[in-house]
């Protein structure tokens, strides 16, 4: 990812907040990357990202297809997180919460 595309994410997740009476730390940390990660739909070099593929360490060149279903892979990875995290939130179990925010931030750098 080049350093202009992960400043914007940055700037994305940590700028924008969103704020609620009833709202916990955590639920405010998904709710910011729920926004970074919908503004990087617009960017194709933002967004999730995933391991790199047994392919690629074989220096495989990627095809169409392969570079789709990484990506729609990535962002479902993404998205199995903070659906989690927010049933840990939900539960009041903040500090797993706020592991598995840690773990969707990396994966939006």
């Amino acid at each position: 990812m080049n350093p202009l595309a992960m400043t914007l994410v940055v700037y994305i997740a940590l700028g924008l907040g969103v704020t609620s009476a009833h709202a916990s730390p955590c639920s405010d940390e998904i709710a910011q990357l729920e926004k970074a990660a919908r503004l990087s739909e617009s960017n194709p070099a933002v967004g999730p990202t995933a391991s790199q593929s047994i392919g690629a360490q074989l220096r495989h060149q990627p095809t169409p297809e392969s570079v789709r279903r990484a990506e729609v892979d990535s962002r479902a990875g993404l998205d199995a997180i903070l659906t989690r995290a927010k049933a840990l939130d939900a539960e009041g179990k903040t500090a797993e919460c706020m592991e598995l925010v840690g773990t969707a931030k990396l994966k939006l750098e």
